[in-house]
């Protein structure tokens, strides 16, 4: 793998120049100005502070930057892992969440080097989209409280949505003015007006302007360390069995979204680049950068999709540009923490709230009901519903049982029919012997969610004289089909029934024949000696 990566960099800066630098400097630029607000507020709704936020953008800047797979991806703190962590710092408290993080990372460094890039592609689609809508909807409700200016308990969405019968929801009107003020900016601000700066930002920065201005009582940010090293990191002094033990199902969780996103963000941005995207090598960089962020104090990151689309459309073209991105909020950091501390939290909750929108997969959403693809509205549905009410690991479990059900019950749908045989059609004269036979077409995969069908056909032709089975259309068989087929014919051995076998694929015959092998008469016939004793027959 380190010749892998040494020839991904050779090929990568072969042929750098001042003027390709000078495209990753100012790409590098344009995907801080989209980061900055973005790792502030995924700080923030993580159940941590707006530093953890900053440092895991720097730090996984330049270090899952370096080491990825492909050049496009930046990587950094986001919404998805943002509402993964907010019932983790609820239950575990911060050292929870450095110790969740450092065993996520080792997770994923060992995915990577077992090679297991592969295993999202056994994720269906819609499980997919489902629990991408799902982490949208708890990112949304987490910020009920920045936005209404209230106070909730409960290490889950729904107690914190059942403490307010308790504690009480009473808005601050202020604070929602302000937040619904930040979400119309960014629903209607121009498009043309986002190369310059984004709309996240614009709408920060106004919100703050207005606050300071105006002296207005709301809840802001609060102080901004100005180093990149938190009071609140993970030492070697907070390892124990125990307190392993207590994170290892949030690890997993932390892990496997981890590797989704980051791959699945590799995958579009890949054709965006027209590069592939180095699987294995950007879960090992995904595994180093979150064992190395907890001794930060920063939290879990993944390659983020709206940052590596801009960064290809700004015209990176190494992985320089996300090293620059990441220097830029260092020095953001340096300089204007006294600022950033000021950013009022109703403004944070309205830029989450349209990105948790924006989440949503709407144009694949519309495509399922406009096409009516029901199993995957359905898996849709049940994805999204279990990453709300339980955590991300379930619900993706859930989803791919779900879809491997779905797609049973689905493939379970063979079509059989039966035609009487017209002898005359085929130019053979009429006999009595030949008078009763019958054609059975098959078509679908014969295994134990169809052969009860197969064997209520097979009912109806019992009294036949004979039988032919058209099996082109049969990819696939099992053993419960077979143990039908073999009921089937010990019956015509008793009774002289005729049975032939037509048009059999390769894997069914192999598995017809072994079924032929075990038994000791003469039971069956194949097509290719089937004629002659039809003709036979007919001449006799």
């Amino acid at each position: 793998m380190f010749k892998n990566y040494v020839q991904l960099l050779k090929a990568e800066f072969q042929g750098y120049s001042l003027s390709k630098l000078r495209k990753d400097l100012l790409a590098g630029l344009t995907v801080a100005a989209v980061a900055l607000p973005l790792a502030i507020a995924f700080g923030v709704s993580s159940g941590i502070d707006a530093a953890a936020g900053l440092i895991t953008a720097i730090v996984a800047g330049v270090v899952i930057g370096t080491l990825s797979g492909g050049f496009y991806q930046i990587s950094g703190p986001t919404g998805a892992m943002a509402a993964i962590l907010m019932s983790i710092a609820a239950t575990q408290g911060i050292q929870g969440v450095l110790l969740a993080t450092f065993l996520a990372g080792i997770f994923l460094l060992l995915a990577g080097l077992l090679k297991l890039g592969m295993l999202t592609s056994f994720i269906p689609a819609p499980v997919i989209t489902g629990f991408t809508s799902g982490i949208a909807i708890i990112i949304a409700l987490g910020q009920l409280d920045n936005l209404f200016g209230t106070h909730s308990e409960g290490a889950n969405i729904l107690e914190k949505l059942q403490s307010y019968q308790t504690l009480g929801f009473q808005p601050v009107w202020l604070a929602v003015a302000l937040g619904l003020a930040v979400i119309l900016l960014m629903a209607f601000y121009p498009k043309k007006w986002s190369a310059v700066i984004p709309s996240s930002l614009c709408a920060i920065i106004l919100a703050t302007l207005v606050v300071t201005v105006f002296q207005l009582p709301v809840a802001t940010v609060g102080t901004i360390p100005t180093s990149l090293i938190s009071p609140n990191r993970l030492a070697f002094g907070d390892f124990s069995v125990a307190a392993f033990q207590q994170v290892l199902m949030p690890a997993v969780s932390i892990a496997l979204l981890g590797m989704v996103e980051s791959l699945l963000c590799g995958a579009s941005a890949g054709r965006m680049a027209n590069q592939p995207l180095d699987s294995n090598q950007e879960l090992i960089a995904q595994g180093i950068g979150n064992l190395l962020l907890p001794f930060f104090g920063g939290i879990p990151a993944t390659a983020a999709i709206a940052r590596t689309s801009v960064a290809i459309k700004a015209g990176a073209v190494t992985r320089v540009a996300g090293i620059v991105h990441a220097g830029v909020l260092f020095l953001s950091m340096l300089v204007l923490a006294p600022v950033m501390s000021m950013i009022p939290m109703p403004a944070l909750a309205g830029v989450l709230i349209v990105t948790a929108w924006r989440m949503n997969e709407w144009q694949t959403i519309k495509e399922f009901f406009a096409k009516k693809y029901w199993l995957s509205l359905a898996m849709f549905a049940l994805t999204m519903i279990s990453t709300v009410v339980f955590d991300l690991s379930i619900a993706i479990v859930i989803g791919i049982i779900s879809g491997s059900v779905f797609f049973l019950i689905k493939s379970a749908a063979i079509t059989i029919s039966l035609e009487r045989i017209d002898w005359q059609r085929v130019n053979l004269p009429a006999s009595e012997t030949l008078a009763n036979w019958t054609v059975i077409y098959i078509s679908g995969p014969l295994f134990f969610m169809s052969a009860e069908k197969l064997k209520q056909t097979l009912k109806q032709v019992a009294q036949d004289e004979g039988v032919i089975f058209s099996m082109r259309g049969v990819p696939h068989i099992d053993v419960t089909a077979l143990a039908v087929f073999d009921a089937f014919q010990e019956q015509a051995q008793r009774t002289g029934q005729k049975i032939i076998y037509t048009s059999l694929q390769p894997d069914v015959e192999h598995y017809m024949r072994h079924l032929w092998e075990e038994t000791t008469s003469e039971r069956h016939q194949t097509v290719a000696h089937a004629l002659s004793d039809l003709y036979q027959t007919v001449a006799e």
